[in-house]
């Protein structure tokens, strides 16, 4: 079993208060968030685009590995995530997640390629907790 962290500290509350997230890598700490950076275009992260972050690196990662245990041994994956936040009554809901691929996987046709990306989009642990609609647009290049 894996176990890893992040946090979050709020302080003052609501638009007028500023938070910082870190995570257990150092990789963020205390990196600024608030309204400001998530619902306009102030310098700073949002939770969005860390989930949009980790369903990209954790898709392509997925990827990778299907594709080597296919016994692919050389590749470019690149994926973008493009989640969707949404008013959802009082609050807001991720609706979805949008992942568009691009690669080079050398002596891989093109139905093999959608068949092992589509199942690393299911495999992905990130792709299993969003309850949210999750779509692929995977394209392979020359």
């Amino acid at each position: 079993m894996t176990i890893r962290t992040g946090s979050a500290r709020y302080e003052g509350l609501g638009k007028a208060g500023q938070g910082y997230v870190s995570t257990q890598s150092g990789v963020l700490d205390g990196q600024k968030y608030g309204f400001n950076t998530r619902f306009e275009d102030e310098p700073g992260t949002n939770p969005e685009e860390l989930v949009a972050a980790a369903h990209a690196s954790c898709f392509t990662m997925a990827l990778s590995f299907a594709l080597a245990r296919e016994g692919f041994e050389d590749g470019t994956l690149e994926t973008t995530a493009k989640v969707k936040l949404e008013q959802d009554g009082a609050g807001f809901s991720i609706t979805r997640s949008d992942l568009v691929l691009t690669a080079r996987v050398p002596g891989i046709d093109e139905a093999k390629f959608q068949e092992i990306a589509r199942g690393a989009k299911e495999a992905c642990p990130l792709s299993k907790l969003l309850n949210a609609d999750i779509t692929l647009e995977a394209t392979l290049e020359g």
